[in-house]
């Protein structure tokens, strides 16, 4: 099982760190081109009422919801019947869209007041404008995280992993040319039609999909999206949250405070997608097995072993952003349109989102755990649980602190939704038979020992080496600093005895014995 999560884990993640390492030329196109300024911050800010819109639909969990309804029919022989139930869910949630959209975009003007507090009259006008540019983009990925979902039931796995790609290519594309903010706008629209939506059609279409345009409000598959998807409708967990609270206080510290939190939070993203949500993909379709079939001991013994490589993970690469910190953001968002002062900003902003690291890489899996379960409340209840109740922190550590007690909440909000969700699935599969997985407890202190010793080396060397003045120079003081934390952090943990970084390791030294 083990060997089964690695191989799927690795194919994920090939995927999703292409589609990282795309976002990142992104997003340098974006700070190269708008730097930490006005314009940054609108650009960055406009996507938080379109995003709602997103998230009112349940787009981004599309996939974990509606993927087993598929797996359901197809099991059963019924290819016909769930191609209908695609175009039955596909036909309502396109009405929705038109008109929850058509509102919004009417309410622009009041809407962008509550999402850029800190934005004065000429501002909201112009955020209004990119919002509504960026608004129609969010109905392409809702629809095209269903088609992706129907790809992916059918272990179509190709496309739904291309389309980021070709969607962050486009965003760059047509920001470069126009070199404003709305040309990354238009830029962000045609990308989400051609990658996201387009690309997943022609794949369906492929298939045998027709896209009926009968419309059939009591298909029975549609009736259970709904009632599963519900609770992430009604909810506002943290985890999505906490960027919309990110961009609403950023721009009550004037300009370039959003843009530097929404930079930080783009490097964060990386290893973050990497390890976090490539295992979640990769271990949700044997959880959900496991649960079905009533192996909760198994279930717990895999969860708990993949979310212990997680985290290793997680610690390894927090030690590098905060050593190499500055060389990265230097290396990503370029010399050119931000200075010392800027990087440094977005570096210390960086360090401290990182304390959430392994928390913001545990969460897809831990998620993943309850979905497997078949419970779609708990994590919507407490995730929305946590930002109510953080909310308040946000604007206090704004006042008091500026942008690094902005991004030290985000971290703690995140942390503690993660221990949330860790104590509450362990109670449930413990009451559901399973034993509590033996050395929690030693674990976790001796990778936060490796942690500390890979950071306390990264920062002697980034002490010792002198600060870089150009792009390469950035690029090999940052790949020096990440090479001892890494080269520190794996041998303490095998001199620790830690079983999950010896084997990783060992099917490289298998092909370096071979060779």
């Amino acid at each position: 099982m083990r060997r089964q999560i690695l191989a799927a884990g690795a194919i994920w993640s090939a995927s999703i760190l292409l589609s990282r390492l795309v976002g990142l030329v992104r997003e340098a196109a974006l700070g190269r081109t708008l730097g930490v300024g006005g314009d940054a911050d609108l650009y960055q800010a406009a996507f938080t009422v379109p995003d709602f819109l997103n998230y009112l639909l349940a787009g981004g969990a599309m996939a974990v919801v509606f993927v087993p309804l598929q797996a359901a029919r197809l099991a059963r022989g019924d290819e016909r019947g769930a191609w209908n139930a695609v175009a039955s869910i596909g036909n309502v949630v396109a009405l929705a869209l038109l008109g929850v959209g058509a509102l919004a975009w009417f309410a622009m003007p009041w809407l962008v007041r509550v999402a850029a507090p800190g934005f004065g009259p000429e501002q909201l006008t112009e955020l209004a404008r990119l919002s509504r540019i960026l608004l129609p983009a969010q109905g392409f990925h809702v629809l095209g995280a269903l088609l992706s979902a129907a790809l992916l039931a059918r272990d179509r796995h190709a496309i739904p992993a291309l389309a980021p790609v070709i969607y962050n290519l486009v965003i760059v594309a047509c920001g470069l040319v126009a070199g404003t903010a709305e040309g990354f706008a238009w830029g962000v629209l045609a990308g989400s039609f051609l990658g996201p939506f387009l690309m997943p059609l022609v794949a369906c279409h492929r298939l045998g999909f027709a896209w009926a345009s009968r419309l059939d409000p009591r298909h029975p598959d549609l009736r259970a999206w709904i009632l599963r998807s519900l609770p992430i409708m009604a909810g506002f967990s943290i985890v999505v949250a906490d960027d919309w609270f990110l961009r609403a206080q950023g721009t009550l510290l004037g300009p370039g405070a959003a843009a530097t939190l929404a930079y930080a939070k783009s490097l964060l993203r990386v290893p973050v997608g990497v390890f976090g949500v490539a295992a979640g993909l990769a271990a949700y379709p044997l959880l959900s097995r496991m649960a079905a079939e009533g192996r909760a001991g198994e279930l717990r013994t895999t969860l708990s072993s993949a979310l212990r490589s997680v985290v290793l993970l997680a610690l390894c690469a927090e030690a590098v952003l905060v050593a190499a910190g500055p060389d990265a953001v230097a290396l990503v968002y370029g010399r050119t349109r931000l200075g010392p002062a800027e990087i440094e900003a977005v570096a210390d902003a960086l360090a401290l989102c990182t304390i959430g690291l392994a928390a913001w890489a545990a969460q897809p899996l831990l998620a993943r755990g309850f979905y497997a379960l078949g419970n779609t409340w708990a994590p919507a209840l407490f995730g929305t649980a946590v930002a109510l109740a953080a909310w308040p922190c946000y604007g206090v550590a704004r006042e008091r602190f500026g942008i690094v007690g902005l991004a030290a909440v985000s971290a703690l909000a995140i942390s503690t939704h993660a221990v949330v969700l860790y104590s509450t699935l362990a109670l449930r599969l413990r009451r559901a038979g399973a034993a509590r997985p033996a050395g929690v407890v030693p674990f976790a202190a001796r990778a936060l020992v490796c942690f500390g010793l890979a950071l306390a080396c990264g920062l002697l060397v980034a002490r010792a080496l002198p600060a870089a003045e150009t792009t390469l120079g950035s690029a090999l003081r940052g790949g020096a600093i990440a090479a001892v934390c890494i080269g520190t952090f794996l041998g303490a943990g095998i001199a620790l005895g830690l079983a999950e970084i010896r084997s990783t390791l060992a099917p490289l030294g298998r092909r370096l014995r071979g060779a």
